[in-house]
């Protein structure tokens, strides 16, 4: 079954109470996990860096990143009250650290087992590293990325999974992990790749849904895709290409103040979409192409047979005119007309009485 991460984010806007009413609405709608974003805004962003230009549309403010960041910080205190109220409706508890303050904090004061790495922190080399070294299982999302970056982060990680705390990191190190058969099954064992496009919405030309297939090919790794675009189209079409994991953005109301609202879905569009997906997990299916338990109920309705196309006396010779292929329910095969014409009836049948000679 596809596991569905249904992403907060920083849609909280710093308020207790949203994160709470988010946490109920993405365990309404059927979400495996519900994940936040633990930062410190000053270990994130200088105070010289500006918006991302959506978050200028979204929020329809002109400011630094610094000062917009700094009302979305998910207070530490408040963590393990919302991971014991994730315990409660049993719902998963996820989040991804954006700075090494928080990383320690998610797993040695949490514990948490399971991280999301953001696209962002892709080409972060000691980040990833400390990633690796937490002993969690890691979600890597590989937005703005080329195969070549991917790999990059990859070496890292495998270094980090398998490499003694003292052995100093390198790049000759990292390749070496990755190229390790020990390096590729720690890798196999402990991450996942997630495609995405970073912009919000996404444009669906930019999409590349596609390129899930190449990551998995490139990699041999389990694959998902993290969404950002508008509607559920492009998870549900993720899904039916064999994506294990989905992420996407949800809002309580699009028109809350905040950078990510306008491109999340609402707790119903979100609900809809795991009804969505859980049905597509369920079509899947067997790869095996055989008849199932209702089509053998259906074929003998469905398909047709060899019948009299009048009434024949037995002894009479089958012909192209007295011989009809109609649905009947039994009798013999079409694949058998050839051998049956110019054969002779060894009893009388009626008109559309199916042919068993």
């Amino acid at each position: 079954m596809t596991q569905i991460i249904a992403e907060a984010g920083v849609n909280h806007n710093g308020s207790a109470d949203l994160a709470f009413a988010l946490i109920d609405e993405a365990y309404k709608a059927g979400a495996d996990i519900i994940k936040f974003q633990t930062f410190k805004a000053e270990h994130l962003v200088t105070s010289a860096a500006q918006q991302a230009r959506y978050q200028r549309v979204n929020t329809q403010k002109s400011e630094s990143q610094l000062a917009m960041l700094k009302r979305l910080e998910l207070d530490y205190s408040l963590h393990q009250q919302l991971i014991e109220h994730c315990q409660s409706l049993d719902i998963a508890f996820m989040s991804s650290a954006f700075d090494g303050e928080s990383l320690q904090f998610l797993t040695q004061t949490l514990g948490l087992t399971t991280l999301k790495i953001a696209s962002g922190e892709l080409t972060n080399a000691p980040f990833l590293l400390a990633h690796a070294r937490a002993g969690c299982k890691l979600i890597v999302s590989t937005g703005m990325a080329t195969l070549a970056d991917i790999e990059s982060a990859l070496g890292v990680i495998a270094f980090g999974l398998t490499a003694d705390t003292r052995e100093i990191p390198s790049r000759e190190a990292f390749e070496y992990a990755y190229a390790s058969k020990e390096g590729q099954l720690a890798l196999k064992q402990n991450v996942t790749l997630l495609h995405c496009t970073t912009e919000y919405p996404a444009p669906f030309e930019e999409i590349n849904l596609k390129a899930m297939g190449t990551l998995a090919r490139a990699f041999d790794l389990p694959t998902g895709y993290s969404d950002h675009s508008e509607g559920i189209a492009v998870p549900l079409a993720a899904v039916a290409r064999g994506a294990c994991v989905i992420e996407k953005h949800f809002t309580l109301d699009k028109n809350l103040p905040g950078p990510d609202h306008k491109a999340s879905l609402t707790p119903g569009e979100l609900a809809a979409m795991i009804t969505a997906i859980r049905q597509i997990d369920v079509a899947l299916g067997s790869p095996v192409k055989a008849p199932t338990v209702s089509e053998y109920r259906n074929r003998s309705v469905a398909r047709k047979c060899l019948v009299a196309a009048h009434n024949i006396e037995k002894g009479t010779l089958f012909t192209q005119s007295n011989i009809a292929i109609k649905r009947a329910g039994s009798g013999l095969s079409p694949y058998d007309y050839w051998r049956v014409v110019g054969s002779t009836a060894s009893r009388s049948y009626a008109n559309g009485e199916p042919i068993v000679d």
